[in-house]
């Protein structure tokens, strides 16, 4: 599976442009990734326009602790789950809310929640 499309990266970029640009946008997460065999989840929003792999989003490797943080899509690529099955795209996420309204959510409950 494709974990980045050409159209999610555009928007990654475009998000991350915006960002330097104006500090307080707060952009809907355009991703979201998961272990299919674990409780690993991330909801990317951007990305540093001059290093595309740096993802920018809520992460939460799974242990009760999830926050806003960058990740590198390699280790994310490179990442199995206990039973050896790779990183996935949800297919059929589409944000609702701001990354923040993620993030305090997700604070509250100790993983993300979509």
């Amino acid at each position: 599976m494709q974990l980045i499309t050409d159209t999610i990266r555009a928007q990654r970029i475009a998000n991350g442009r915006l960002s330097i640009e104006h500090p307080e946008f707060d952009p809907k997460p355009v991703v979201k990734l998961f272990t299919p065999d674990a409780g690993a989840t991330w909801l990317i929003s951007e990305c540093d326009p001059q290093e595309p792999d740096i993802l920018y989003g809520l992460c939460d490797p799974g242990l009760g602790e999830p926050e806003l943080g960058t990740v590198s899509l390699a280790e994310i690529e490179a990442l199995r789950g206990p039973l050896g099955l790779p990183i996935e795209r949800d297919l059929y996420f589409e944000a609702a809310y701001p990354l923040s309204r993620y993030a305090r959510l997700a604070s509250g409950v100790g993983r993300i929640v979509t």
